[in-house]
């Protein structure tokens, strides 16, 4: 009798990514001929910058530029990070020990896990939160414990329930601000909360912080807080803030023995990153504040439609959130977010995000993009409001 060939145990430990699973529905509606409009996806629609274009062009036209790179990046690479630490953040680190490129920081969220997580290690992570903190901690066999953030709240940590977890078993803790997806911000007196408190437990604070110039007067960083890179590892990206989210272009900064272990599990799954590429983001580094303003310039138009668009769907909000989406509360008579999502989505051909993809306590949420143009959210909008008035007629 043959053999049945089955796959490793950790891959039932995980699903498929919600939005590759709900893309294939919304292409499969759209060769229909049913022209949706996705407000789902956080994938920025706006070009770089024009010297980040020329002078990718320049250098891969270049000879000797498309042999494998060195898997610690370009120095001057590391080097236009520590710059914009400094420039933005205030921040000093040390380009040759205390930083490392990534291909997208999503990519750091594995390698983080794999060099600091031993199967049966706890990891904290936050509910609602980024769906890949708990599907990566599962893929490295560690037990996950989830800690509530609630509107009540203030989409908060409540350091009361932290304290009585079984901390002894935890190694790491994912935090992410501004955070994804209620847009809440830190203050720094939170951030010196939580590097308190993985200081006194022994616990690796992980700080995603991709969304921290979208929307955002005060970027922050957790390493701002004195004695952070003891405890603590930061990852960035260019996605959002520079609209690069296809080149992959991340970085994770902490203390060199922490960088030296996630380089042992990096070095052994890549070959580093496409230089002209790495020299393109360096010009990227370089942008000054008229850029972010721009840039904020468009976000924010867009976000006063979304927010009308969330009004329509019966949502409410907070108005002081930060970053790349609006997060808004359904209406109490909805069963939940997932009806409200499909209801715009078969109803209005309009896809949003249901809120407990994050997680149990985002199922009372939904999660608008503004990675839409004005012109397509204003469509949106007009849709909702077209199927609203005729379910009120057929009522």
């Amino acid at each position: 009798m043959k053999k049945e060939i089955q796959p490793a145990s950790r891959v039932s430990e995980v699903k498929e990514y919600y939005f590759s699973k709900k893309l294939r529905e919304v292409a499969r509606l759209n060769a229909e001929g049913r022209d949706i409009i996705s407000l789902g996806i956080g994938g920025p629609d706006r070009m770089p910058a024009d010297e980040v274009i020329d002078t990718l062009c320049e250098e891969t036209r270049k000879e000797g530029n498309h042999s494998y790179q060195s898997y610690t990046g370009l120095p001057a690479l590391r080097q236009a990070y520590a710059d914009f630490y400094r420039r933005w953040y205030g921040v000093e680190l040390d380009p040759s020990k205390e930083i490392l490129p990534l291909i997208g920081s999503k990519e750091g969220i594995l390698h983080v896990s794999l060099a600091l997580l031993n199967p049966g290690d706890g990891v904290l992570v936050p509910n609602p939160g980024y769906p890949t903190y708990t599907s990566v901690s599962r893929l490295a066999q560690a037990e996950v414990f989830n800690y509530d953030l609630t509107e009540e709240n203030g989409w908060l940590p409540d350091f009361d329930q932290l304290e009585k977890m079984p901390l002894e078993r935890i190694k790491l803790m994912w935090v992410n601000y501004p955070h994804m997806p209620t847009g809440t911000q830190a203050t720094p007196e939170l951030l010196q909360r939580i590097v308190d408190f993985g200081r006194r437990h022994g616990i690796v604070i992980a700080h995603d912080n991709p969304y921290s110039f979208i929307l955002n007067e005060n970027p922050t960083s957790l390493l701002q807080i004195e004695g952070a890179k003891d405890v603590a590892i930061e990852l960035n990206s260019m996605s959002k803030s520079h609209n690069m989210a296809g080149w992959r272009m991340g970085m994770l900064a902490s203390n060199p023995t922490m960088i030296e272990w996630i380089l042992k599990v990096k070095s052994n799954i890549d070959s580093g990153q496409f230089r002209p590429m790495m020299l393109a983001a360096v010009k990227g580094l370089e942008a000054d504040k008229s850029w972010y303003d721009t840039l904020n310039a468009t976000y924010a138009r867009r976000r006063a439609v979304a927010e009308e668009v969330m009004t329509a769907l019966g949502c409410t909000f907070d108005p002081t959130q930060r970053g790349l989406f609006l997060w808004g509360r359904i209406a109490d008579s909805e069963s939940g977010s997932e009806a409200v999502a499909d209801r715009a989505l078969y109803e209005s051909l309009v896809f949003v995000t249901p809120g407990f993809i994050f997680g149990s306590n985002g199922d009372r949420y939904i999660r608008i993009s503004l990675c839409a143009t004005e012109e397509k959210l204003r469509e949106a909008l007009a849709r909702i409001r077209q199927s609203s008035d005729r379910q009120i007629q057929t009522y």
